[in-house]
């Protein structure tokens, strides 16, 4: 199972960018599972919130948080701290949206890629960024669950922030 932790502040769309992975990952393949949930405080805009996405080939019915993942991405650079390390299986990697560099981790300015299409959050950025540089879903799966599950009116300029971010990384 591959699991997937998403950090970000209430209304930066972490849940929504971890619901987006899951039906990327099950969108052209019916033996393939995903679930994806939040984990939050007092519900307010700007408080800390996780999200999981957990992946596998089998029904996942373990809605536990996840203890050790395969990737943690973070929306919100101040919710990084180098203690997130001890929350990675063996192998796996940190995406942290920031300008600033960051030991040992991998480093993206997320807000310049969500500027550029005008838009105020960047899930879908992080989603490309992940879905470039992990594999666990590919390019078409990941657009396809932007067009899919985000309302009309955004598709496209979230369209556009993900393949910009895939390009990104595959550069």
């Amino acid at each position: 199972m591959k699991e997937i932790l998403w950090l970000g502040r209430g209304g930066q769309g972490a849940f929504t960018a971890a619901r987006l992975l899951g039906a990327a990952y099950t969108i052209s393949d019916d033996d393939k599972y995903a679930l994806a949930f939040p984990s939050f405080g007092p519900e307010r805009r700007g408080a800390p919130v996780r999200a999981f996405t957990k992946l596998d080939s089998e029904p996942v019915a373990d809605r536990s948080q996840t203890e050790k993942a395969d990737y943690i991405v973070v929306l919100d650079d101040t919710l990084y701290s180098p203690s997130l390390k001890s929350e990675l299986k063996d192998g796996g990697k940190i995406i942290v949206n920031s300008k600033k560099d960051i030991d040992g981790v991998l480093v993206y300015d997320a807000e310049s890629i969500a500027a550029e299409f005008k838009l105020p959050v960047v899930n879908t950025v992080m989603l490309g960024l992940l879905a470039g540089i992990s594999g666990v879903v590919t390019p078409e799966e990941a657009e396809a669950s932007v067009r899919e599950y985000m309302p009309a009116r955004i598709v496209e300029r979230n369209k556009g922030a993900l393949l910009k971010a895939l390009q990104e990384v595959s550069e």
